[in-house]
């Protein structure tokens, strides 16, 4: 096991890890399929969890997909998934990103579409006719000017009726909802957007950049600007360990 472990501390990180296991024993490498029973491939998708992901919250911790449900494209993308994990062919990241996007939504896809009739959650309200709705109308236009009112009548039920049906499957409120989403995507631009604070503010539906931080602080701790330092921070950490172990 020691031995092992140095070995992972040798790798560059990314590189595909070949296990064999067979007579009891664990060993590198890979033995010929036609030898195995089992073959088990790993991968590993980065969601954000905060400031909200309600999809990833919603999700157990262990999901199961039998295999005869799975769609007859599933099988080709993961072999090709295997193929440029090793490869490190120009371009090989973007696919492995797409690939495993697209695995990861289909799996979802398929536990959201065998829940029962009448799941309560955020699975259970995407699936109900008018939450579902309202819930794609915030996810779709963030920034807009949304009132219960003008949201009730977009999927067709009263503010109360909406408010009620919202709040038993979501546990929250329609608005409450919206500002968390907002806080979502405004995290998102941070990270990934050379835009300016008040710029993003705009964009998820904040007059200001004052009204913006604040109610980022108060969803992270940190104000917007503290927070995509912090973050930059970290994703230099990252590479720079990265460079050290391929060094090393």
């Amino acid at each position: 096991m020691a031995a092992g472990c140095w070995v992972l501390d040798k790798m560059e990180p990314g590189t595909p890890l070949t296990l064999s296991f067979c007579g009891g024993l664990l060993e590198m490498g890979q033995m010929p399929r036609d030898e195995a029973s089992t073959i088990m491939v790993c991968g590993f998708i980065a969601c954000d969890l905060r400031p909200f992901n309600p999809l990833v919250g919603a999700l157990p911790r262990l999901l199961h997909l039998p295999a005869d449900g799975v769609g007859a494209w599933v099988a080709p993308m993961l072999e090709q998934a295997v193929f440029e994990s090793g490869a490190h062919s120009a371009g090989s990241a973007a696919l492995l990103q797409r690939l495993s996007e697209m695995v990861f939504v289909d799996g979802a896809r398929r536990y959201v579409n065998a829940l029962p009739p009448g799941s309560e959650g955020w699975l259970g309200a995407l699936r109900d006719r008018h939450v579902g709705r309202a819930i794609a109308l915030l996810h779709g236009d963030p920034a807009q000017a949304w009132t219960l009112e003008e949201l009730g009548r977009r999927v067709g039920l009263s503010r109360s009726a909406l408010h009620e049906r919202f709040v038993a499957l979501t546990g929250l409120a329609p608005m409450q909802y919206l500002a968390n989403w907002r806080m979502q995507c405004g995290a998102r631009l941070l990270r990934e957007a050379p835009t300016s604070v008040a710029a993003i503010a705009l964009e998820v539906g904040y007059d200001s950049e004052a009204a913006f931080s604040r109610a980022f602080k108060r969803a992270t701790g940190l104000p917007p600007g503290a927070w995509r330092r912090a973050q930059a921070a970290s994703n230099a950490g990252q590479r720079g360990d990265a460079a050290l172990a391929a060094r090393t």
